[in-house]
């Protein structure tokens, strides 16, 4: 019997004091990052998707193409914090996925973040389509958004908490 895979991936981890500003927050386009890196390391973990080997062994790879972000509250030096991911929308050449951060007991939301990534041929720097073991991994882990208008999942997320 084969598991499901988890869908709403979890890491937490702390807010370095070189990433944030005067006021001690964590630095607006350092929230990507914080993100990003996140989203990496879990897709690794509970997918087996080490996207830096396959870009050298298979020369493909995703690239952004959009971020939005909703900051709502700050993030703090030294402060512990719980980054979300998951997959809410795929196609042949692209993913949609969300993140959230929150504080380490998940109850104050921190940040919202929505990724264009597309899959592209690092040869021919052009849009590739995904293989099909990639479409049954996106088909079993996709947990699709209530809706695909930013503003309106902002407003979901918040009156979940």
């Amino acid at each position: 019997m084969s598991m499901q895979p988890e869908k709403t991936l979890t890491t937490k981890t702390k807010i370095r004091f070189q990433d944030c500003d005067p006021f001690n927050h964590l630095n607006n386009a350092k929230y990507i990052d914080y993100f990003i890196n996140a989203r990496e390391d879990q897709i690794e973990k509970h997918y087996g998707l080490d996207i830096f080997e396959l870009a050298k062994t298979d020369k493909t790879g995703w690239v952004v193409a959009s971020n939005q972000i909703a900051y709502i509250s700050p993030a703090f030096t030294m402060e512990t914090v719980c980054i979300q991911s998951k997959l809410i929308q795929f196609s042949d050449k692209a993913l949609v996925v969300e993140m959230t951060m929150w504080n380490e007991e998940q109850t104050k939301l921190k940040a919202l973040l929505w990724v264009k990534f597309i899959h592209v041929d690092l040869k021919t720097q052009t849009a590739n389509k995904h293989s099909d073991e990639f479409m049954n991994l996106f088909a079993s882990v996709v947990e699709p958004a209530e809706t695909l208008i930013f503003e309106e999942r902002f407003k979901q997320v918040i009156a979940k908490r």
